[in-house]
Order: structure tokens, then sequence, then C-alpha cells
């Protein structure tokens, strides 16, 4: 109700979704810059194998903030701002091939020889490009609900929620636009990805963070289609969402069982993005293959 809008706080939401948290401390900001791009991501510490987390189309490296809050003591997790996202800067390039070269960067920037990389959807198409042309850098890869098969037109509500919003004077408008493109999603959850999603503008208001130009989705399709030739000279862990729409069930085994060195693990409870929809259940997921 207007007048009591509050934006829940990660931790605390955190916790309402499942995950134990042992340091709540907020992640220290990095900075870098590739090609005349700036970009950005989140360090969230830790001594383990270093992580580069990668975002979905029209996310940001948010999304991964309690993943990380309940990962953080078993790896050195980075969670990177794709450009044209979050507070990474825009760009007239966002061919596959130049955002995977952005993640090479990062790696470099932060000093690591080889990494481990967790990649929802798009950035499962980047992770994947990356272990295709510097395989001796990746040593093991998870792609969330992307293969093969995939079903991009089941997410058409939620791409024609976010490209048509202009500025608008609250995040509460965003929130209840939201909630009428999905009815049953949470309401806590919703407020707080769109208060990652959205920036104050300086006149007043708020304004998507992300790009409004649309994904070139041929050539990602045609990305995903190659999938399965740059993965098969690296351990995949394929993570598909219960309830996704986006990725069949059917197709996800198909590109388990295709990959040399491929599994494939079902969250229940969980959508397309299952980092948000059921964090706890991912990281148990994810501590199994990333620390092995």
């Amino acid at each position: 109700m207007r007048g009591h809008f509050a934006i829940p706080a990660m931790t605390e939401l955190a916790t309402a979704l499942g995950v134990t948290i042992d340091d709540p401390a907020p992640p220290r900001e990095i900075h870098f810059s590739r090609a005349g791009c700036r970009l950005h991501g989140f360090d969230w510490g830790g001594t383990g194998s270093p992580v580069l987390l990668l975002h979905g189309g029209a996310l940001t490296a948010h999304t991964w903030d309690f993943v990380c809050l309940g990962l953080r003591g078993a790896a050195r997790l980075i969670a990177l701002d794709l450009r044209g996202h979050g507070e990474s800067g825009w760009s007239g390039d966002y061919r596959v091939g130049t955002l995977a070269a952005d993640v090479v960067a990062a790696a470099d920037h932060l000093g690591f020889d080889r990494v481990r990389l967790v990649g929802m959807s798009l950035g499962g198409v980047i992770a994947a490009h990356v272990a295709d042309r510097h395989p001796a850098r990746v040593e093991r890869l998870v792609l969330v609900d992307v293969a093969p098969g995939v079903d991009f037109d089941s997410t058409w509500r939620v791409r024609l929620f976010i490209s048509g919003l202009g500025p608008v004077r609250d995040l509460e408008t965003v929130v209840e636009a939201a909630m009428r493109v999905n009815p049953r999603a949470d309401r806590a959850s919703v407020t707080y990805r769109m208060s990652t999603l959205f920036r104050r503008a300086p006149g007043g208001g708020w304004v998507p963070k992300s790009d409004p130009r649309p994904p070139d989705f041929p050539a990602i399709l045609a990305a995903i289609d190659r999938l399965p030739d740059q993965l098969s000279r690296t351990p995949v862990l394929l993570v598909r969402g219960g309830r996704s729409r986006v990725l069949p069930q059917a197709a996800a085994e198909r590109l388990a069982a295709r990959l040399p060195d491929g599994e494939l693990v079902v969250v229940p409870d969980a959508g397309h993005n299952v980092q948000e929809d059921n964090p706890a259940a991912l990281i148990t997921a994810l501590r199994a293959f990333l620390t092995r």
C-alpha cells in the first residue's frame, strides 16, 4: 500500500529464502575498462578458487546477491555487470565474443590465471565462449537454465515490460507493474529485484539501468546451438529450474548427455531465474560442483 513502501534488506530476504549466511558484509565494488567501455562488478571475497558469476539478459550482478551470501565461504566470488547492464557502461557492440572478452579482462584485472565460471541464460552462453576460446583458463563451468532448445518466447512478457518502462515517478509503480505481469511472484523478491534494475534519474524518478536496445536473439540462439561443441573439453554442471518455461527438461537432458563431462541438476521451486527463486538449493549444487 502506498505510504508503506520499503525495499527489503538483502540479508533479510536471503534468510527468508533459506540461505544460511556466515558473513553478511556487503561486497567490494570493482571497476575496470576494456576497449573504451567501463565495466563494473562486485568482489564478495573469499579464499577459495576464483569463481566469476555472469547474469542473464536485462539482469545485473545483483541477481547473484543471495547465492554469494551463502557461498562466499567456499570460493572467491566475483559477480560481474555485463556491458550494457547494471553499473557497466553501454556500448555499440554486444556480440557474444565482445562480452566474453570482457570476462577475460576481468580475470586479468583481478590477477586470476584460472577461473571457474557460473553463467545464467545469456551469461552461460558467454561463459561457454570463454571456455572454448581459452580452455586453459577455465577449470569448470556451470550453465544455469540454458541449452539448445530454449524457448525465449516464454519470456516475452517480462522483456516487453522492461523495455516499455520509461522514467517512472517512484519504484513502487515499477513493482506494481511487475506484479501485474506475474501475479504469483513474491512481492518482496520483486521489490528487491526492481530496486537493482532501476536507478534514480538526475531529474527525478526512476529509469532502467540496462541499455534499452533489444538483444540480437538470432545471434544468441545460434551461439546456444554451439554449446555442445564449445564445452566438449570442460567439466560442466547444467542447472535447470524445475518449473522453468524457458528450458524444457528434455532439452536439458539432451545437452547433459552430449557433454563428455556433464551432469544435470534440477532445482525445485524455481523458474528461469534459479538464483533468485531458490538460491539455497542452487548454493548446495554449486558448492558440491565448484569445490571439487
